[in-house]
């Protein structure tokens, strides 16, 4: 491993699958700063609060990351089994373009994210699965091979990112209100033009509230 905090925080989001456009969502930043700070040096050193949440979200201490010394909020290299969630990863996917056929939910591996990252954005670690975009019909938002986490958790209609059932295949789609009895399934990419379905028709699967992908 690399000696410079840029390369450990790079191999960090490596291994935990998160991209640095999240992270630097994460701490409060625009997308681009961890990468910039990773690839250009801008900043020279994480501003202390930038580094303490970094440090709490992958379970390192600060110094890890260019902290100059430990303090009493400092995480252990190995956390404790209980401070991680791992959320299963199917093979499958949730088209953003024609549609992907349904196949068996089959878990072939996980994400692991902090179970309190989980509950400040109140989520129920039970209720989330990970699961793949193809094509490009989400396409700023959403880009062909991202990773979306999906909250299956039951509750009533509400707007926003879905992935969706329509007739046997999957797609992800921002889910809007259409007439009495209707949803229309919108496309970011202006190319796909929205679907008006009767709500019957569609069985929504969960929200998507998370994704993660390379830059």
């Amino acid at each position: 491993m690399s000696s410079s905090f840029q390369d450990k925080l790079a191999e960090l989001a490596k291994k935990s699958g998160v991209s640095l456009a999240s992270l630097s969502r994460m701490i409060g930043r625009n997308p681009s700063y961890l990468q910039q700070y990773i690839t250009k040096g801008s900043p020279r050193r994480l501003e202390e609060r930038d580094r303490a949440k970094l440090a709490e979200f992958f379970g390192v201490p600060e110094t890890y990351l260019g902290g100059r010394r430990e303090k009493s909020y400092d995480f252990p290299a190995a956390r404790r089994k209980s401070d991680w969630v791992e959320v299963p990863r199917l093979a499958l996917g949730a088209s953003a373009g024609p549609g992907v056929l349904g196949a068996e939910e089959m878990v072939f591996d996980t994400f692991r994210f902090s179970r309190r990252w989980l509950r400040q954005q109140g989520l129920d670690p039970a209720m989330l699965s990970a699961i793949r975009v193809v094509g490009d019909s989400m396409e700023p938002l959403l880009r062909d091979g991202d990773e979306i986490l999906v909250d299956r958790s039951p509750v009533g209609f509400r707007e926003g990112v879905h992935v969706l059932r329509l007739g046997e295949a999957l797609h992800v789609k921002r889910v809007q209100a259409g007439p009495p009895g209707r949803i229309v399934l919108i496309s970011e990419n202006q190319a796909y033009a929205p679907i008006d379905v009767a709500v019957d028709e569609v069985a929504l699967i969960g929200r998507v509230v998370w994704k993660s992908g390379r830059l």
